[in-house]
Protein backbone atom coordinates (compact mmCIF):
# COMPACT_ATOMS: atom_id res chain seq x y z
CA UNK A 1 0.00 0.00 0.00
CA UNK A 2 1.44 3.40 -0.94
CA UNK A 3 2.34 5.74 1.92
CA UNK A 4 -0.24 8.45 2.52
CA UNK A 5 0.91 12.02 1.99
CA UNK A 6 1.38 14.13 5.10
CA UNK A 7 -1.62 16.30 5.86
CA UNK A 8 -0.89 20.01 5.86
CA UNK A 9 -2.02 20.54 9.47
CA UNK A 10 0.42 17.83 10.62
CA UNK A 11 3.34 19.23 8.65
CA UNK A 12 5.51 20.93 11.27
CA UNK A 13 7.95 22.26 8.70
CA UNK A 14 5.11 24.02 6.91
CA UNK A 15 3.43 25.24 10.11
CA UNK A 16 6.67 26.89 11.22
CA UNK A 17 7.37 28.43 7.83
CA UNK A 18 6.89 32.09 6.82
CA UNK A 19 4.02 30.99 4.57
CA UNK A 20 2.06 29.74 7.61
CA UNK A 21 2.56 32.85 9.73
CA UNK A 22 -1.12 33.79 9.41
CA UNK A 23 -2.07 30.37 10.77
CA UNK A 24 0.23 30.78 13.77
CA UNK A 25 -1.20 34.23 14.46
CA UNK A 26 -4.72 32.79 14.25
CA UNK A 27 -3.81 30.11 16.78
CA UNK A 28 -2.54 32.73 19.22
CA UNK A 29 -5.76 34.70 18.76
CA UNK A 30 -8.19 31.78 19.13
CA UNK A 31 -6.70 29.44 21.75
CA UNK A 32 -6.49 31.94 24.64
CA UNK A 33 -10.12 33.00 24.24
CA UNK A 34 -11.21 29.35 24.38
CA UNK A 35 -9.44 28.99 27.72
CA UNK A 36 -10.82 32.27 29.03
CA UNK A 37 -14.35 31.08 28.28
CA UNK A 38 -13.71 27.73 29.95
CA UNK A 39 -12.46 29.50 33.10
CA UNK A 40 -15.20 32.18 33.05
CA UNK A 41 -12.70 35.00 32.73
CA UNK A 42 -14.11 38.01 30.92
CA UNK A 43 -13.08 40.97 33.11
CA UNK A 44 -9.50 41.78 34.07
CA UNK A 45 -7.52 44.38 35.98
CA UNK A 46 -4.22 44.68 34.14
CA UNK A 47 -0.92 45.46 35.85
CA UNK A 48 1.95 46.85 33.76
CA UNK A 49 5.44 47.55 35.09
CA UNK A 50 9.12 46.72 35.08
CA UNK A 51 10.51 43.20 35.14
CA UNK A 52 13.47 44.67 37.05
CA UNK A 53 11.71 45.53 40.31
CA UNK A 54 12.79 42.95 42.92
CA UNK A 55 10.83 41.89 45.96
CA UNK A 56 11.97 43.47 49.21
CA UNK A 57 13.60 40.23 50.36
CA UNK A 58 15.67 40.17 47.16
CA UNK A 59 16.69 43.84 47.17
CA UNK A 60 20.45 44.13 47.72
CA UNK A 61 21.10 47.89 47.90
CA UNK A 62 19.32 51.19 48.45
CA UNK A 63 18.59 51.68 44.75
CA UNK A 64 17.04 48.23 44.36
CA UNK A 65 15.11 48.74 47.61
CA UNK A 66 13.48 51.78 46.04
CA UNK A 67 12.37 49.66 43.10
CA UNK A 68 11.26 47.01 45.58
CA UNK A 69 8.75 49.50 46.97
CA UNK A 70 6.91 49.25 43.65
CA UNK A 71 6.98 45.44 43.81
CA UNK A 72 5.51 45.38 47.31
CA UNK A 73 2.89 47.98 46.38
CA UNK A 74 1.83 45.99 43.31
CA UNK A 75 1.58 42.84 45.38
CA UNK A 76 -0.50 44.54 48.07
CA UNK A 77 -2.78 46.23 45.53
CA UNK A 78 -3.35 42.99 43.65
CA UNK A 79 -4.22 41.20 46.88
CA UNK A 80 -6.62 43.95 47.91
CA UNK A 81 -8.35 44.11 44.52
CA UNK A 82 -8.67 40.32 44.36
CA UNK A 83 -10.27 40.21 47.80
CA UNK A 84 -12.63 43.04 46.87
CA UNK A 85 -13.61 41.41 43.58
CA UNK A 86 -14.27 38.03 45.19
CA UNK A 87 -16.83 39.69 47.47
CA UNK A 88 -18.86 41.24 44.64
CA UNK A 89 -22.43 39.90 44.86
CA UNK A 90 -22.75 39.44 41.09
CA UNK A 91 -20.27 36.71 40.15
CA UNK A 92 -20.53 37.63 36.48
CA UNK A 93 -18.96 41.02 37.26
CA UNK A 94 -15.96 39.69 39.17
CA UNK A 95 -12.52 40.64 37.91
CA UNK A 96 -9.23 38.78 37.65
CA UNK A 97 -5.78 40.33 37.95
CA UNK A 98 -3.76 40.05 34.74
CA UNK A 99 -0.02 40.56 34.22
CA UNK A 100 2.63 39.96 31.59
CA UNK A 101 3.69 36.81 33.42
CA UNK A 102 7.33 37.74 33.93
CA UNK A 103 9.32 38.77 37.00
CA UNK A 104 9.22 42.11 38.81
CA UNK A 105 5.91 43.96 38.84
CA UNK A 106 4.33 41.18 36.80
CA UNK A 107 5.29 38.59 39.41
CA UNK A 108 4.07 40.89 42.18
CA UNK A 109 0.63 41.15 40.57
CA UNK A 110 0.25 37.38 40.26
CA UNK A 111 1.69 36.88 43.74
CA UNK A 112 -0.79 39.29 45.31
CA UNK A 113 -3.70 37.44 43.74
CA UNK A 114 -2.26 34.18 45.08
CA UNK A 115 -1.99 35.76 48.55
CA UNK A 116 -5.75 36.34 48.39
CA UNK A 117 -6.40 32.75 47.20
CA UNK A 118 -7.52 34.11 43.86
CA UNK A 119 -6.72 33.17 40.30
CA UNK A 120 -4.77 35.44 37.96
CA UNK A 121 -3.81 35.62 34.30
CA UNK A 122 -0.25 35.62 32.96
CA UNK A 123 0.20 36.74 29.35
CA UNK A 124 3.82 35.75 28.82
CA UNK A 125 6.03 36.38 25.82
CA UNK A 126 8.86 34.21 24.52
CA UNK A 127 12.11 36.11 25.03
CA UNK A 128 15.71 34.87 24.98
CA UNK A 129 16.39 36.20 28.50
CA UNK A 130 13.23 35.13 30.37
CA UNK A 131 12.35 31.61 31.44
CA UNK A 132 8.61 31.19 31.10
CA UNK A 133 5.97 32.66 33.40
CA UNK A 134 6.48 33.29 37.10
CA UNK A 135 5.60 30.70 39.71
CA UNK A 136 2.60 32.61 41.10
CA UNK A 137 0.47 32.60 37.96
CA UNK A 138 -2.35 30.08 37.55
CA UNK A 139 -1.17 27.32 35.18
CA UNK A 140 -4.55 27.13 33.45
CA UNK A 141 -4.47 30.87 32.80
CA UNK A 142 -0.82 31.15 31.77
CA UNK A 143 0.10 31.77 28.14
CA UNK A 144 3.28 32.19 26.17
CA UNK A 145 2.86 34.35 23.10
CA UNK A 146 5.25 34.62 20.20
CA UNK A 147 3.70 37.75 18.72
CA UNK A 148 3.78 40.93 20.79
CA UNK A 149 0.76 42.41 19.02
CA UNK A 150 -1.47 39.45 19.91
CA UNK A 151 -0.32 39.62 23.52
CA UNK A 152 -1.14 43.32 23.65
CA UNK A 153 -4.55 42.61 22.13
CA UNK A 154 -5.34 40.32 25.06
CA UNK A 155 -4.05 42.81 27.60
CA UNK A 156 -6.83 45.17 26.55
CA UNK A 157 -9.57 42.90 25.22
CA UNK A 158 -10.92 41.92 28.64
CA UNK A 159 -9.43 44.85 30.59
CA UNK A 160 -11.69 46.97 32.78
CA UNK A 161 -8.85 48.90 34.47
CA UNK A 162 -5.10 49.41 34.03
CA UNK A 163 -2.55 50.08 36.76
CA UNK A 164 0.84 51.13 35.41
CA UNK A 165 3.83 50.92 37.73
CA UNK A 166 7.31 52.28 37.00
CA UNK A 167 8.83 50.52 34.02
CA UNK A 168 10.99 50.76 30.95
CA UNK A 169 10.44 50.63 27.20
CA UNK A 170 7.96 47.75 27.36
CA UNK A 171 5.83 49.47 29.98
CA UNK A 172 5.88 52.72 27.99
CA UNK A 173 4.87 50.84 24.85
CA UNK A 174 1.92 49.24 26.65
CA UNK A 175 0.82 52.51 28.27
CA UNK A 176 1.01 54.65 25.14
CA UNK A 177 -0.70 52.07 22.94
CA UNK A 178 -3.53 51.94 25.47
CA UNK A 179 -3.81 55.73 25.53
CA UNK A 180 -3.72 55.89 21.72
CA UNK A 181 -6.51 53.33 21.35
CA UNK A 182 -8.69 55.26 23.79
CA UNK A 183 -7.82 58.65 22.29
CA UNK A 184 -8.67 57.48 18.76
CA UNK A 185 -11.84 55.66 19.76
CA UNK A 186 -10.55 52.24 18.75
CA UNK A 187 -11.16 51.08 22.32
CA UNK A 188 -14.83 51.84 22.77
CA UNK A 189 -15.07 51.39 26.53
CA UNK A 190 -14.29 53.52 29.55
CA UNK A 191 -11.07 52.35 31.13
CA UNK A 192 -9.57 53.85 34.30
CA UNK A 193 -5.78 54.13 33.94
CA UNK A 194 -3.80 54.73 37.11
CA UNK A 195 -0.11 55.63 36.98
CA UNK A 196 1.55 54.56 40.22
CA UNK A 197 4.30 56.71 41.81
CA UNK A 198 3.84 60.26 40.56
CA UNK A 199 7.47 61.16 41.26
CA UNK A 200 8.66 58.50 38.82
CA UNK A 201 6.24 59.56 36.09
CA UNK A 202 7.04 63.26 36.49
CA UNK A 203 10.75 62.47 36.27
CA UNK A 204 10.31 60.36 33.13
CA UNK A 205 7.60 62.21 31.18
CA UNK A 206 6.29 65.76 31.33
CA UNK A 207 2.78 64.97 30.15
CA UNK A 208 1.69 68.61 30.28
CA UNK A 209 4.18 69.46 27.53
CA UNK A 210 2.26 67.30 25.06
CA UNK A 211 -0.70 69.64 25.48
CA UNK A 212 1.45 72.78 25.63
CA UNK A 213 2.99 71.91 22.28
CA UNK A 214 -0.45 71.20 20.84
CA UNK A 215 0.22 67.56 19.92
CA UNK A 216 -2.59 66.30 22.17
CA UNK A 217 -5.78 67.90 23.39
CA UNK A 218 -5.73 69.20 26.99
CA UNK A 219 -8.64 66.83 27.63
CA UNK A 220 -6.37 63.89 26.83
CA UNK A 221 -4.59 64.54 30.12
CA UNK A 222 -7.78 63.31 31.80
CA UNK A 223 -7.35 59.82 30.33
CA UNK A 224 -5.21 58.83 33.32
CA UNK A 225 -4.63 59.69 36.96
CA UNK A 226 -1.82 59.30 39.48
CA UNK A 227 -1.60 57.40 42.75
CA UNK A 228 1.17 57.38 45.34
CA UNK A 229 0.08 54.62 47.70
CA UNK A 230 -1.88 51.38 47.66
CA UNK A 231 -5.03 52.79 49.26
CA UNK A 232 -5.14 55.68 46.79
CA UNK A 233 -4.66 53.36 43.81
CA UNK A 234 -7.27 50.95 45.16
CA UNK A 235 -9.83 53.74 45.58
CA UNK A 236 -9.24 55.05 42.06
CA UNK A 237 -9.56 51.60 40.49
CA UNK A 238 -12.73 50.78 42.42
CA UNK A 239 -14.30 54.17 41.70
CA UNK A 240 -13.58 53.73 38.00
CA UNK A 241 -14.98 50.21 37.97
CA UNK A 242 -18.11 51.29 39.82
CA UNK A 243 -18.64 54.09 37.33
CA UNK A 244 -17.98 52.14 34.13
CA UNK A 245 -18.29 48.41 34.82
CA UNK A 246 -20.41 47.50 37.84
Amino acid sequence: MPKKPLKAYRNQEFLNSPEARAIRVQCELVEPEKRFREKDVSHTIVFFGSARCPSLENATDEFSKRRADSYEAARALSRKLTQWSDELPDASKRLVVCSGGGPGIMEAANRGARDADGQSVALGISLPFEQGVNEYACPDLSFEFHYFFVRKFYFLYHAKALVVFPGGFGTMDELFESLTLIQTGKLDKKLPIILYDKEFWNDIIDFDQFARWGVISPDDLNLFSFADNVDEAFSQVVEGLQAYHL
